[in-house]
């Protein structure tokens, strides 16, 4: 089984699905209950933002495969937690096998907790700061094939820019775009898939 021209995959159960989701059941889990569905939480939001910065120079499946490992070394994802790592729990993590040992990310996520705080004490709330960007509503994308679906955005590059100016990292406008896509900030499942439908419903 392997992608049309447009860059669906038909699958056995009668459902098309965006090329990315391949054939793997975890793939194909998240992509039919979570990519694109339009995400408010705060701190799922945080998560998937760290998540998608964890993905930097991999593959997404390379972190959703460890995405359980990854929230018990970080406490759940709980900021509050996250925002009090010391030296010591940076060295703990850097010899946890259950999660991407990269440094310069470890202590990136503990700056995003402090930064997630700042922007829940002192500003509009880290869901609104994100939704302010598409005013409130998932932009829904046309896209027919794979080759209009977009890496980066003029909105993801202002977002990118104000995650920075706040303190987060590993935020570039491409990584930022990928998790607009996942959260639902855009509708990015092509036209043809049977998730476009659904997740545009939901943004109304």
């Amino acid at each position: 089984m392997s992608a049309d021209a447009t860059g669906l995959i038909h699958h056995s159960d009668g459902c098309a699905r965006c090329w990315w989701a391949g054939l793997d059941p975890t793939y194909v889990a998240y992509h039919d209950t979570e990519w694109g569905v339009p995400e408010r939480d705060g701190r799922a939001l945080y998560e998937k933002l760290i998540l998608d910065g964890f993905q930097a120079g991999l593959s997404w499946i390379t972190i959703l495969r460890r995405r359980e490992g990854f929230r018990s070394a970080f406490a759940g994802f709980d900021p509050e937690a996250i925002a009090r790592f010391t030296e010591a729990d940076v060295a703990r993590l850097m010899s946890d096998t259950g999660i991407i040992r990269n440094r310069a990310k470890i202590v990136g996520t503990i700056a995003g907790a402090r930064a997630f705080l700042r922007i829940e004490e002192s500003g509009p709330g880290f869901s609104r700061f994100l939704w302010d960007f598409v005013e409130g509503v998932p932009i829904q994308g046309t896209a027919r094939d794979r080759a209009g679906i977009a890496t980066e955005t003029e909105v993801s590059r202002r977002m990118a820019k104000a995650l920075k100016a706040e303190g987060f990292s590993f935020c570039g406008p491409v990584i930022v775009h990928a998790f607009m896509q996942a959260v639902g900030l855009v509708n990015d499942h092509l036209v043809g898939c049977h998730r476009h439908g659904a997740c545009a419903a939901l943004a109304r």
